[in-house]
């Protein structure tokens, strides 16, 4: 049995990722290198600190660059490569889970709507 305070976190809570209505994300155009990918999510969870974010994420094919996080994610649906600068190509597809290091420089070359959940660590 576990003594510790949790009045400071949310409920735990759960959530059908594949389900989850997700909101239009501003994509910068100068990370677009071809296609017309959109961009939607949706932040299940923030620490008060802001250092750690918790969410679902989508990108409709296309290819886009992006200079990454410390971020963990699992890929629900769609498919992807990413190309780290270098370092390695990842092939991305459901049920990969995927450690990305802050600072990596990324090209993501999306074959099928990608869906991921996430954890991101500032």
């Amino acid at each position: 049995m576990s003594t510790s305070d949790h009045s400071a976190t949310p409920a735990s809570f759960a959530v059908s990722v594949p389900d989850e209505q997700l909101e239009i994300e501003d994509l910068d155009p100068d990370q677009i290198v071809s296609g017309e990918p959109v961009v939607t999510g949706k932040v299940l969870w923030e620490s008060a600190d802001g250092k750690q974010v918790r969410g679902i994420w989508q990108i409709t094919p296309g290819v886009v660059t992006d200079i990454e996080a410390n971020e963990l994610f699992v890929v629900v649906s769609g498919r992807a490569t990413i190309e780290v600068e270098g370092g390695e190509t990842l092939e991305v597809g459901p049920g990969s889970a995927c450690v990305l290091r802050e600072g990596d420089k990324t090209t993501w070359t999306v074959h099928e709507t990608l869906r991921k959940a996430y954890h991101i660590s500032y």
